[in-house]
């Protein structure tokens, strides 16, 4: 038997926290790796010990084994936990480890080697009697093979996946695959299979057990699990137990998840994905994934299970508990940084509020219905653009289905989100959607949605106007005690101006203020109420004002949810305009690729350049036709709102 000491997480964020909390609960020292831009974040300070890996990249800090390795020695720590992505599936990592003479908690290297390449896993799934779909070769594909998939190898989170649907595309997708596979796993290797167009991503909890003395392992299987919220490839909300399957269906998938890692002897914990044709009710494999799943607490709800303990103890030896029965139903949804609104971009900046009021635990299973947050930031913490744009999962288990999706959704809609678009407002949209209430969903529907910007709720935008007022009142060093924006004489409405073309109109009178459209029944700088045909509504307002500067920001709490406002200036700087037809950067990023030169003629539609943030590639294209003139250069870092081409409309 082995006894783990000191653990170190390889890995940052939510996960590492997670991991954490079931350290500490039995009792293990830890130890957090960090980069610099990582530095302020929880997971340092909750660990017993950190160090820290000097500088910001991932390939400069997680994804250097040497400087983790290091790490472990000079801490002391006896086992390394990978987390998920970086490391965590890097079989001469895993090897390195144990070399080391430490405890790795994970499989062997070998079935991370064999599990790790998708060409090669599926020719193992297909001897083992698991079902696979064939793949196709892109130099004799015809147009009745149509539409395609085009993987990445290596790696996941849809990373290097395209979707084919015309002949003439195939080239350029799978050039943009590998591109994008060697950026995320330094390995451009990808294949092509046939896409099946309204599948569903289900996949089976696995848990293995070290050989026994007849050589062979034991695989405890703990259910399904439905990942069908996709964008980009890469999932939104997950639920257990898959639902709308039927038991034949159900065991089957089971006895092929056991199969899949019989074949591999596989230790620990680990995923076998499969995608579910519903109008066939047959099911494919996609990949095996060999550590912790992101998703994997909607199965430790079900199933009343600590997968992190788990791993722990076959690491140390120790035997596979019987699984309990599951009960009742968890989904989770992923909150990340990103706007829904312009193709689901990562953002980046400050997080000014990050509140959930409703959350019943933290990283822990529930003690009946209720809410679990687990989170890698607080508020304050800053949202950079080196590592993945996932913020927090929110997690809620109840008797039902129904009652877990409407109590999940509605604690997404009363949590308190500032400093950064985030997508939940989308989340909560999913949750009510009429396909996945039905449990019917598949991998197409938010591909099929409108994620255009909600409307803004005038109300809210009221409320900002008057708080900014009441907040330069308070400021004001003379005459304090006149109500705001009071005239002798009223000639016009005073007008409070807001980015995207939200104005607000109202008069300061002697006792508060007139509005068109509503009574202000209380107005203050952090609180306005509003009453709309009798109904009164409260507002909380928080206004980001650094020393009087402009643009002020005005962050709205209300009936409808939380939104934020951009004060305009009354004048704009000359120096802030930029000239027509200019490509901004959507973000903060680095430039990898510029395929055309200055004076170069392009037309709308055309490759200008190719941006990387947040571990994805975003293309930027030519609106229009015209000559244009690169501003940037390739491996530059810019940030949001920066100048990147000019295209000038060719007289």
């Amino acid at each position: 038997m082995t006894t783990i000491n000191r653990l170190l997480v390889a890995n940052r964020g939510e996960i590492a926290r997670r991991v954490f909390a079931t350290c500490r609960r039995l009792g293990i020292q830890t130890v957090a790796v960090h980069s610099d831009a990582d530095a302020d974040l929880p997971f340092v300070a909750e660990a017993d010990v950190a160090v820290r890996l000097p500088g910001s990249t991932p390939a400069a800090t997680y994804l250097r084994p040497d400087l983790v390795l290091d790490a472990a020695r000079r801490t002391g720590a006896d086992a390394i936990h990978p987390g998920y992505g970086f490391l965590s599936e890097n079989a001469d990592f895993a090897r390195a480890v144990i070399e080391a003479g430490l405890t790795w908690i994970g499989p062997a290297p070998e079935a991370i080697e064999q599990m790790g390449s998708k060409v090669e896993s599926k020719k193992l799934m297909a001897a083992a009697g698991v079902p696979v779909l064939d793949n196709v070769d892109p130099d004799t594909v015809a147009e009745t093979d149509l539409p395609l998939l085009v993987k990445a190898s290596a790696g996941g989170g849809g990373r290097g996946m395209r979707v084919v649907r015309t002949l003439a595309a195939l080239p350029d997708e799978v050039a943009a695959a590998r591109a994008e596979a060697e950026s995320a796993f330094g390995d451009g290797t990808v294949f092509v299979e046939p896409y099946v167009e309204r599948g569903r991503h289900v996949e089976v909890q696995v848990v293995g057990s070290p050989a026994t003395d007849t050589g062979t392992s034991e695989v405890l299987v703990l259910g399904t699990r439905d990942c069908s919220l996709q964008r980009r490839h890469q999932k939104v909300v997950e639920e257990a137990p898959a639902p709308g399957l039927s038991d034949e269906v159900r065991a089957a998938m089971h006895e092929a998840g056991r199969a899949a890692a019989a074949a591999v002897g596989y230790v620990g914990a680990g995923t076998v994905e499969f995608l579910y044709d519903p109008a066939t009710e047959r099911f494919f494999f996609l990949e095996m994934n060999t550590r912790l799943q992101v998703e994997h607490p909607v199965t430790e709800e079900v199933y009343d299970v600590d997968l992190v303990e788990l791993q722990l103890a076959v690491a140390e030896g120790g035997p596979l508990p019987l699984p309990e029965e599951p009960t009742g139903h968890a989904i989770e949804a992923r909150l990340y940084a990103e706007d829904p609104a312009a193709d689901h971009q990562p953002q980046s900046g400050r997080l000014a509020t990050f509140e959930f009021p409703d959350v019943d635990t933290t990283f822990d299973q529930l003690d009946g219905p209720g809410i679990r947050l687990d989170a890698g930031f607080v508020t304050g913490n800053e949202v950079g653009t080196h590592y993945d744009a996932m913020l927090a999962k929110v997690i809620c288990w109840a008797p039902t289905r129904e009652q877990a999706a409407r109590r999940l959704a509605g604690v997404l809609r009363r949590a308190r989100l500032h400093g950064v678009t985030t997508n939940r407002d989308q989340l909560v949209r999913l949750l009510g959607d009429a396909e996945f209430v039905a449990g019917s969903m598949t991998t197409a529907l938010m591909g099929e949605r409108d994620w255009s910007a909600n409307q803004v709720d005038p109300q809210a935008a009221t409320a900002a106007a008057l708080a900014l007022a009441e907040h330069d009142r308070a400021r004001a060093r003379v005459q304090r005690r006149i109500p705001v924006g009071w005239r002798n004489v009223t000639s016009q409405p005073q007008l409070t101006r807001f980015e995207g073309g939200v104005e607000v109109a109202w008069l300061g009178a002697r006792n508060g203020y007139l509005l068109d459209d509503a009574e202000v029944v209380s107005a203050a700088a952090d609180r306005v109420v509003l009453a709309v045909d009798g109904v009164a509504s409260p507002y909380d307002v928080q206004v980001v004002d650094v020393d009087g500067a402009s643009p002020r920001v005005v962050h709205v709490d209300g009936p409808t949810g939380a939104v934020s406002f951009r004060e305009l200036p009354r004048f704009v700087d000359p120096a802030d305009q930029v000239a027509e037809g200019s490509l901004l950067a959507p973000m903060p990023g680095t430039v990898v690729a510029v395929p055309v030169e200055s004076g170069a003629t392009v037309v709308a539609g055309d490759t200008v350049l190719v941006l990387e943030a947040m571990k994805m590639q975003h293309t930027i294209r030519a609106p229009g036709g015209g000559v244009v003139t690169v501003e940037v250069v390739e491996g530059q870092q810019v940030s949001a709102g920066d100048v990147l081409a000019v295209v000038e409309e060719d007289a």
